[in-house]
């Protein structure tokens, strides 16, 4: 009895099959990982519990009948539910006491280390594209001014009006490129923050959007958690980043049509960057069209990235600028026929235990 309460605190999954790799014993985080109960679990064989694993089964079977042992690192495992997983797996033989071969099999999920990991070499090559980009926006904003300001000059000395067409013309293109420049150089320190409802500046970027939506075409659907506590942000700065996320949504529905989905969930134990935050709000954008290209997805948020013929590719961009800002995390999934953009921001601890009084009470 002992044993099996230290195995269920175990946030590995453990299961012991027989030489016909029937489960003798699952662990809770076994259950957990597999979506099965473990006394549904003993009742067919192990292949039986999950759609995929990355192992064949006469190696499986192979090894607890020799009394082998196996590892095998990042195994990705797809459940019944349709859920994926990377595990590491590893297999030892095990005799119970009735002197049956059986084998202990240790399933441990790495998928968040490797997102952790993901997330930590996608923001450093982020940060250096951001840097070389702002470098060279102000290479070219500083010279910028100066022709502005000759074109500025020269305009008051000149009387004929055709010349002062070719004046007008440099300052409305010096303008247009600062314009241009200002967006690289995107949102460059915090703004002060307050706590405010997410649901706010949710709501001001749809409104903006629905007016330019071409009716009966797409649909804009809102999956809202009305219990989630208020966020401290900057709310101007964060309905632009739901803004840009949502035309780019909009974009890609723009032939086919469909909808967009906004939902908005509290979450617990969310990794951002190398921290591990009790509570968070997750903010998920979902549109069911083309998806996005393979080749873009590990560049989707540098500056100047964009498979789109007239974009600039600085929306997601300045999104992904201000969501760092607020010390969140922005991810991308473009699989299942759909493309899901989800968006974290950790709660203050002050309000996770006023949420958590208020879910309690």
């Amino acid at each position: 009895m002992q044993t099996e309460l230290v195995l269920d605190s175990l946030s590995t999954a453990v299961i012991v099959i027989d030489e016909t790799l029937v489960p003798l014993y699952a662990n809770a985080s076994a259950e957990q990982l597999l979506g099965i109960s473990r006394s549904r679990l003993t009742e067919h064989s192990l292949p039986h519990h999950y759609l995929s694993l990355a192992l064949d089964e006469d190696l499986l079977g192979r090894t607890v009948s020799q009394q082998n042992s196996l590892s095998i690192s990042r195994v990705p495992l797809i459940t019944l539910e349709n859920q994926a997983h990377v595990v590491d797996v590893s297999i030892t033989p095990y005799e119970t006491q009735q002197r049956r071969l059986c084998a202990l099999i240790e399933l441990r999920s790495v998928e968040q280390q490797l997102k952790i990991h993901q997330a930590l070499v996608s923001k450093n090559q982020q940060q250096a594209a951001q840097l070389l980009v702002r470098g060279l926006a102000h290479e070219i904003k500083n010279p910028l001014g100066g022709l502005r300001g000759a074109a500025q000059l020269l305009d008051r000395e000149l009387d004929q009006p055709e010349q002062q067409e070719f004046t007008t013309m440099i300052i409305e293109q010096a303008d247009r490129l600062k314009a241009i420049v200002d967006k690289l150089l995107g949102p460059q320190h915090p703004s002060p923050r307050a706590p405010f409802n997410v649901h706010e500046p949710i709501e001001k970027a749809l409104q903006l959007v629905e007016v330019t939506l071409p009716p009966g075409k797409i649909h804009i659907i809102r999956d809202y958690d009305p219990s989630i506590p208020e966020v401290v942000m900057e709310p101007d700065q964060m309905q632009q980043a739901i803004l840009n996320i949502v035309q780019n949504a909009q974009q890609a529905l723009e032939k086919s049509g469909d909808t967009i989905t906004l939902r908005t969930r509290t979450k617990h134990q969310v990794s951002i960057g190398l921290h591990t935050h009790k509570m968070a709000v997750e903010i998920a954008i979902i549109d069911n069209g083309p998806g996005i290209d393979a080749a873009l997805v590990d560049t989707l948020f540098y500056p100047m990235v964009t498979n789109k013929p007239e974009g600039s590719g600085l929306g997601l961009s300045i999104a992904h600028t201000i969501i760092a800002q607020h010390q969140g995390r922005i991810d991308c999934d473009t699989s299942h026929g759909c493309t899901e953009f989800t968006i974290w921001l950790p709660l203050t601890p002050a309000i996770q235990n006023e949420h958590q009084k208020d879910y309690h009470s």
